[in-house]
């Protein structure tokens, strides 16, 4: 996808992929890193890829990010969404939903190593 169709996206349908994206990121780096079993493993996923902890992810990436991500966060993070997740604050929700927006937008206009950059920043800061 070109990077001007994917920026005329609404942001949520950004942060709709970003979110597929982040998991299977996170859910390939634990198989890859542990021996768990399914149920641990999922477990484990659930702790990194929910609201707050991508909250977490966006406060300690938003300064690495370029200003084309900064306004797709900015975008995702404003969005008009209904839903917030339970036992989430609506800050740590609409963070979560601008970092998501970025990682959507990066997978679908193929920019797959800066995507993989963003997240090996994460592994990085909860491996240390």
């Amino acid at each position: 996808m070109t990077e001007k169709k994917a920026s005329l996206l609404n942001p949520l349908v950004l942060a709709y992929v970003g979110d597929a994206v982040h998991s299977l990121f996170v859910r390939e780096r634990l198989v890859n890193v542990s021996d768990h079993k399914a149920g641990a493993l999922h477990k484990l996923a659930s702790d990194k890829v929910n609201a707050h902890a991508q909250a977490c992810l966006a406060d300690k990436l938003f300064s690495l990010l370029t200003e084309e991500e900064k306004e797709i966060f900015l975008r995702g993070r404003n969005g008009k969404n209904h839903h917030v997740a339970k036992n989430q604050t609506l800050h740590d929700y609409k963070n979560a939903t601008g970092i998501e927006a970025v990682f959507g937008y990066l997978y679908l206009t193929g920019q797959n190593e800066r995507l993989a950059q963003l997240v090996e920043t994460e592994f990085e800061s909860y491996e240390n």
